[in-house]
């Protein structure tokens, strides 16, 4: 079994070119693991974390495993719309193994630890990012530099963020979609 990490962005522009990413990065470790049962480590955060898990939950052998950074009904408080909560329950009813993390002193923290969960967990980091510093704690940027000192293998789809301070996202224009791989034998 191939266990795959994700950490990425929440809020998310020109999705197709990120998909068709993420489809590129699935199909290259299908191929470099063929037959593998592929698993896919992911707290189903808005954005990222879903795209990843729909495009794995989609095959066959796949499995899922959600470590919660906070406790289910809190954590619910952090999504949009109640299409994303419901989205986000129905991912709930397929996974395999739900976690629910110890409790930390700040919502950031509670991130963090969910994101150093992932790592601990993962034979793979799939990252949908913009290559830059995380905006706080727990952050993406943060996740591949720890990702990066552990030499952990890394399929960096890239992706903008959002403008500091707003939930408006951005696009890296012709990069956005582009898949580099880090690390991988």
């Amino acid at each position: 079994m191939i266990s795959i990490g994700v950490a990425g962005h929440c809020f998310l522009a020109e999705v197709k070119k990120i998909e068709a990413g993420i489809a590129a990065v699935l199909k290259f470790i299908g191929q470099e693991f063929p037959g593998e049962t592929i698993a896919v480590i992911s707290s189903l955060a808005e954005g990222a974390d879903r795209l990843v898990a729909r495009q794995v939950m989609s095959r066959p052998l796949s499995r899922l495993v959600v470590p919660l950074p906070l406790p289910e009904s809190e954590y619910l408080n952090d999504f949009h719309t109640k299409a994303s909560k419901e989205e986000f329950l129905r991912f709930l009813i397929q996974a395999e193994e739900v976690i629910e993390l110890p409790p930390a002193a700040t919502r950031e923290e509670a991130y963090e630890a969910v994101g150093k969960y992932v790592l601990n967990h993962c034979d793979i980091l799939l990252t949908v990012w913009d290559g830059q510093g995380a905006q706080g704690v727990g952050g993406t940027g943060g996740i591949v530099a720890e990702a990066r000192k552990r030499n952990l293998p890394i399929a960096w789809v890239h992706a903008g963020n959002r403008e500091l301070g707003t939930e408006k996202p951005t696009t890296l224009g012709e990069e956005q979609g582009r898949v580099t791989l880090e690390n991988f034998p």
